[in-house]
């Protein structure tokens, strides 16, 4: 069948399809701007916007985050109404766990800033976490709890901005790649993809893990780094709890379906490339506050990224192409090992099996915080991204702050923490350990 032709000017071009590009598409068009979102995918959703925990969490974020999330903790709330969809949003809590006297003190030195800061969150003894989790053998140094975060699937919630952004006239166009961001005169002036030109005053990255290729076609360097994660699906089981769970070296929850959502915690998976070794003494900080989470590969990418590197290849020309629709290769050993120490945790669960097991890329920046705004050189491009594990929960507010800055010049919250030029500056957040 042949495609529809593409429409050929907005408002606003938005580049790439995971939560946040959904619902930034969904709070333009509601304020009737003209929108266009271009996904590379062949369907919205097909990257770390779906494969992610379904974590909805406040507690363990850098302070900056902290006021926007507990924005985007309420903006949640009801957003199944809002959007007239079912996504599986659940209240159940979250609760970070201690395996020693160490990891207590960790978390106590956050609950208290975080209370400082509004969030509802307190400490919890080895008793009220065995209360919490009473199906659980295992014992524990304590933890801190969030009564009022949540859980929501991930597959369904960026879908339904989608739907409900067409609903109020945007167009959406999956496998159509953004090729280059057009410019003149220090200003962009639409993006060029392979279907064809759509001119606009105004372009957003919005593109995940591939947002340092996005800013290329802008002219802009973004430091970025991208991980791998690795969790994998149970069968149904009977009810045990909705309370999302960080302890020890793995996470999960207890889905809409009461299959359980196993994955690794913090740890990932980095494959070296030719881009790791550009911006090493930006990252160096964070990797040496999480360098026993972080297992490095030296190989086939690398030997890939060499290839798609040469003069005249095919990733210069094309260098979203070995992206698209792509799956990467799950982790399958560190699977297993997280899957048996689920297992060890609720001995009393029987028969349990993994159904599902996948991979997720996981962008990060120097700091760990998004990059969320406007940059001076080409005006009109903008930044929605750098999430570093936190897009899923942060992402409709951090989209709807945005689309305020686009449409009134001011959003409702300070954005300067997040500014692009802070990385040329070298006014990064403070390095800190991953949660």
């Amino acid at each position: 069948m042949a495609q529809q032709p593409i429409e050929p000017k907005a408002d606003v071009v938005i580049i790439g399809g995971g939560i946040a590009g959904c619902a930034l598409t969904y709070y333009l068009a509601k304020r009737g701007a003209k929108v266009v979102l271009v996904e590379k995918n062949g369907q919205v959703n097909f990257e770390q916007s779906s494969r992610n925990a379904g974590f909805v969490r406040q507690q363990g974020r850098h302070p900056y985050e902290i006021p926007m999330m507990m924005a985007c903790n309420k903006l949640w709330q009801g957003l199944q109404q809002e959007l007239n969809a079912d996504f599986g949003w659940a209240v159940g809590g979250n609760l970070r766990l201690a395996t020693n006297e160490k990891d207590l003190a960790h978390l106590e030195g956050l609950v208290k800033i975080e209370r400082e800061m509004g969030l509802d969150v307190r400490l919890v003894s080895p008793a009220e976490v065995a209360k919490l989790l009473p199906p659980s053998e295992k014992r524990w140094a304590g933890g801190m709890y969030t009564p009022n975060d949540a859980q929501a699937e991930p597959a369904k919630v960026a879908p339904a901005f989608a739907r409900a952004a067409q609903e109020h006239g945007a167009k959406v166009y999956t496998h159509c790649t953004a090729e280059r961001v057009l410019r003149a005169g220090g200003a962009v002036t639409g993006v060029a993809t392979e279907r064809g030109e759509i001119k606009a005053p105004v372009v957003v990255c919005a593109g995940g893990a591939w947002s340092y290729k996005v800013a290329r076609l802008a002219g802009l360097d973004l430091p970025q780094r991208v991980t791998r994660s690795s969790p994998c699906r149970t069968d149904p089981t009977a009810p045990v709890t909705k309370i999302t769970v960080w302890g020890g070296n793995i996470t999960f929850r207890q889905g809409d379906d009461n299959g359980f959502h196993v994955g690794g915690g913090a740890t990932t998976d980095y494959d070296i490339t030719l881009r790791s070794f550009q911006h090493l003494g930006m990252f160096l900080p964070m990797y040496l506050k999480n360098w026993q989470t972080i297992r490095l590969h030296v190989g086939t990418e690398l030997l890939r990224d060499l290839g798609r590197s040469m003069p005249g290849s095919s990733g210069r020309k094309h260098p979203f192409a070995h992206t698209v629709d792509w799956e990467p290769a799950p982790n399958r050993r560190k699977v297993e090992q997280n899957f048996k120490n689920f297992t060890q945790w609720f001995p009393g669960i029987q028969g349990l099996r993994i159904v599902k097991t996948w991979a997720g890329n996981i962008d990060a920046t120097p700091d760990a915080i998004p990059v969320l705004g406007v940059v001076p050189n080409p005006k009109g491009f903008v930044f929605l991204t750098g999430f570093s594990g936190h897009g899923f929960g942060l992402g409709p507010m951090a989209a709807k702050v945005i689309s305020e800055l686009i449409l009134d010049g001011k959003p409702s919250f300070d954005l300067r923490h997040f500014r692009y030029s802070r990385f040329k500056e070298g006014d990064l957040a403070e390095a800190r350990q991953m949660v």
